[in-house]
């Protein structure tokens, strides 16, 4: 097998007329979460050799125990960025609060806001599962020249410009999107350089893998029930395989590559989710659609979701369009009887 030749750089550049609006942001960004990326992934790459695993001894904003990777991630990716002044403003799920990123001559002149979650599934990092980053990029909404304001942030998915997430595991990966289709690219870490892997991916329109905390199972609402139900029988193709690792990232690059479903509902215990809108749900569900893909909470398109706070959290139901479908159809179903 020939190892492939083109770079993500010589990529990005073959690819800058299709960045509607810009003149080189968009690409630059692009630029800096791969660098980014590469200080993390060799961090990673040493858990177990340093002190860097276990908790950081701070409580997020989601109120949950912030691991030292989240701390460091999160450290190097928004510094990465404001470092090379390409964005007015940035939001993660590990800050309380957006970040207002001015120029060196204290201008506001830049067109784009970049929300993360820097370090998806870091709990698992002890145990050597695969982690990763993922990112959201938009167009500002308020004049170039004027600080960013929560307006910039809250804006549905529709919005997006581009969107993408890296997967720290066997191979690192960085896989994105801006809207004309999903290429994935792979560290050659001899090296350092991102090459082309995985061009032009694709969902499949039926997949047999569901993927969900099944241990939850009692508090999901019945809809979810009855579908979970349905992946166990058998007839026809089914039953189903369930594959759940418990890292977003994960969960969906593999279903995006074998075909299947991922879904965290409502709960009793999240009556509102778990996943966080902005930083997971939004990004995924861009990725979803441009690679062919369907994602909702379970009845609505998650891309025409309007939030209304920068942490919210909605259910989520991603991956295969006949299989997202079938969902859909047991969410409806049990709320009519």
């Amino acid at each position: 097998m020939m190892e492939p030749s083109k770079t993500l750089g010589e990529f990005i550049i073959e690819k800058q007329e299709e960045f509607k609006y810009s003149t080189g942001e968009l690409s630059r960004i692009i630029n800096s979460i791969r660098l980014a990326a590469k200080v993390v992934n060799y961090k990673v790459n040493k858990a177990g050799l340093v002190d860097i695993v276990g908790a950081a001894g701070e409580v997020n904003i989601q109120g949950e125990d912030q691991q030292k990777l989240d701390v460091y991630a999160n450290e190097v990716f928004i510094q990465t960025l404001i470092n090379r002044e390409i964005a007015c403003g940035i939001a993660s799920e590990e800050n309380d609060d957006f970040i207002t990123v001015s120029g060196s001559d204290n201008s506001h002149n830049n067109k784009y806001v970049i929300l993360m979650d820097p370090l998806d599934g870091s709990s698992n990092i002890d145990v050597n599962v695969p982690v990763g980053t993922i990112f959201s990029v938009y167009r500002r909404l308020t004049p170039i020249g004027s600080p960013v304001t929560l307006e910039d942030f809250l804006q549905p998915g529709i919005n997006q410009v581009a969107a993408g997430y890296v997967i720290y595991g066997t191979s690192t990966m960085l896989v994105y999107t801006t809207g004309h289709g999903v290429n994935g690219f792979t560290l050659n870490p001899a090296i350092g350089t991102f090459y082309l892997s995985h061009p032009n991916m694709k969902f499949r329109e039926d997949g047999n893998i569901y993927s969900i905390n099944e241990g939850n199972y009692i508090h999901f609402p019945q809809g979810v029930k009855d579908y979970l139900k349905y992946c166990q029988k058998e007839e026809g193709d089914r039953p189903y395989t369930s594959r759940y690792i418990g890292s977003l990232v994960s969960d969906i690059h593999r279903n995006m590559i074998k075909g299947g479903i991922y879904i965290y509902p409502t709960s009793t215990k999240s009556p509102n989710g778990k996943l966080r809108l902005l930083y997971e749900c939004n990004p995924m569900a861009f990725i979803t659609e441009q690679a062919g893909g369907k994602a909702s909470d379970g009845y609505t398109r998650i891309l025409e979701l309007e939030p209304t706070e920068l942490h919210e959290r909605v259910p989520f139901f991603c991956g295969s369009k006949n299989m997202v479908e079938k969902a859909e159809e047991f969410m409806l179903y049990a709320n009519e009887e």
